[in-house]
């Protein structure tokens, strides 16, 4: 998502997506860049390494109450 043509296409998408009435979930976030993309297109959700890597569920569960802590 560096280059203009692909900006246009993300775009696009999002668009697309949104005149359905979707909510839009944006994988593979790996840089601010990416995230700030995301943002900018008003996207419902993201996910991917800039968060976390992939973890086992249990994991995953124990992630979820440590941020549900700090964000309280």
């Amino acid at each position: 998502l560096l280059d203009a043509r692909d900006r246009r296409l993300f775009s696009a998408i999002v668009a697309m997506a949104r005149s359905l009435g979707l909510d839009i979930a944006v994988e593979g976030i790996e840089t601010p860049e990416h995230l700030w993309l995301a943002r900018g297109e008003r996207c419902s959700y993201a996910q991917g390494y800039l968060f976390s890597p992939p973890m086992p569920f249990g994991s995953f569960v124990e992630f979820l109450d440590r941020k549900t802590v700090i964000s309280s």
